[in-house]
């Protein structure tokens, strides 16, 4: 399939600019949103106070390893409003996680940050190969999530026709790509496999739908997904990132003509990679935790966040960015079975290579005395609904013990199986273990 490259002119000179006028612009905006969380949000003037540095301290960018890190649970501590920098009345919108585990992060846009928003989602669109008068259908949820009205804004911004579908009605997904026959789909990659079923189900080729790039984020996945993908639908999948606590979708997306990792937008965020144990910063290159700290956002400036995803930094190619490497996983989703770290996308590569499964999976963790049990789940695709499942499970026993260095119980089910996710995020694991 042919890819699209930016014509000249479509860039914003700062994704072509030199590395020292990228510094420069970052570090002015650096010290202007320190000064601005001193200034407007208690928490952050407490924490600054506690570790003993000021705004005016940082005179270059590797100053900010001098100051405090910012957490889910001080988003929660604050909750709802406490790290707002701006009088509600300011506050345009406000989007919230779902709170499962407790209350939910609550962060707020003023007009100008969901401006900002809008350019970097429309910036992200077009990377990935979106052009002004492309229709793009959004699957990604609305609503308090920030997918679906952040992919929404963007596309607009970028002159495209969207057709706010949001997640879930599997059916009527597949009639209206059918219908209106848009070219570019941004939605979770879990629900695109979803998708792609509902088309073989009905008995129609997916590799016929007028869909020609896919814009995936919101969950971690493989490559070994984005080729299953690729193949099974004839699209380019490009992954885009974001977190609500953050922005949301528009942090950082790839460009089409490399798909090599997601390119940061530096110029309105900065990226810190940091040992997830000690907090030091590492080098690029290095694997650890990502960390952002925003660089123009009014309304909930967000001081050194700690993700939890697991990345690296890599130079720029494609921009004058720097770009991050695939999410490994998050240090909260890492397993530790009998001892051995276990990410989730590690199984989900081993099971997306054997050829006569879905590629749909789920992780069962159980407890029996002291000792943890794993049974992986996975699924025929409908192709080989007679396959040997014994065989398959053997052969997946044995690369996972090989691979990952943990035993595992793998059922292959019937096709279609699994439980789906009809609405977001897939939900890979399912821990029983009591403590």
């Amino acid at each position: 399939m042919p890819q699209r490259q930016p014509a000249p002119g479509e860039l914003d000179p700062i994704e072509t600019a030199s590395r020292d006028e990228i510094s420069a612009l970052q570090l002015q905006r650096l010290r202007q949103t320190l000064q601005h969380a001193y200034d407007k949000v208690p928490h952050y003037r407490a924490a600054f106070d506690a570790a003993g540095v000021h705004p005016g301290d940082c005179k270059t960018l590797a100053d900010l390893a001098r100051f405090p890190f910012t957490t889910k649970n001080d988003l929660r501590d604050n909750y709802p409003f406490g790290l707002f920098a701006v009088p509600r009345a300011q506050v345009s919108r406000i989007h919230a996680s779902s709170g499962t585990t407790g209350k939910p992060t609550v962060v707020g846009y003023t007009a100008r940050d969901i401006s900002t928003w809008a350019d970097l989602g429309a910036r992200s669109i077009r990377a990935a190969g979106g052009r002004p008068g492309d229709m793009v259908h959004v699957a990604y949820g609305y609503g308090l999530f920030t997918g679906g009205l952040g992919a929404h804004y963007g596309a607009e911004r970028l002159g495209c026709t969207v057709v706010p579908m949001s997640g879930g009605q599997t059916e009527k997904q597949v009639q209206l790509i059918t219908d209106f026959k848009p070219d570019i789909i941004m939605v979770t990659p879990s629900y695109m496999q979803v998708i792609i079923e509902e088309f073989r189900r009905q008995g129609l080729d997916p590799k016929a739908m007028s869909i020609a790039i896919g814009i995936f984020g919101a969950e971690p996945w493989t490559e070994a997904m984005r080729r299953d993908i690729e193949a099974a639908a004839s699209i380019d999948a490009v992954d885009i990132y974001g977190l609500s606590e953050v922005m949301g979708p528009g942090v950082a997306c790839e460009c089409i003509e490399s798909k090599d990792g997601p390119v940061i937008w530096e110029d309105h965020f900065y990226p810190e990679i940091v040992d997830p144990e000690t907090g030091a910063v590492l080098p690029d290159g290095s694997e650890g935790e990502l960390v952002f700290t925003s660089l123009s956002k009014e309304a909930l400036p967000i001081i050194r966040y700690r993700t939890r995803d697991l990345t690296r930094l890599l130079a720029p190619t494609s921009r004058a960015f720097r770009r991050m490497g695939k999410i490994v996983g998050r240090s909260d989703d890492m397993l530790i079975i009998r001892g051995v770290n276990l990410f989730p996308t590690q199984i989900e590569e081993i099971v997306l290579q054997h050829g006569q499964l879905s590629g749909q999976y789920q992780l069962v963790v159980t407890r029996n005395g002291q000792l943890d049990r794993l049974k992986v789940r996975c699924e025929l695709a409908p192709q080989h609904a007679h396959a040997d499942v014994a065989e398959i499970a053997h052969t997946l026993e044995h690369r996972i013990k090989t691979l990952c260095g943990v035993t595992a119980r793998v059922d292959v089910c019937a096709p279609d199986a699994l439980e789906r996710s009809l609405t977001g995020k897939a939900r890979r694991v399912i821990d029983q273990r009591t403590l």
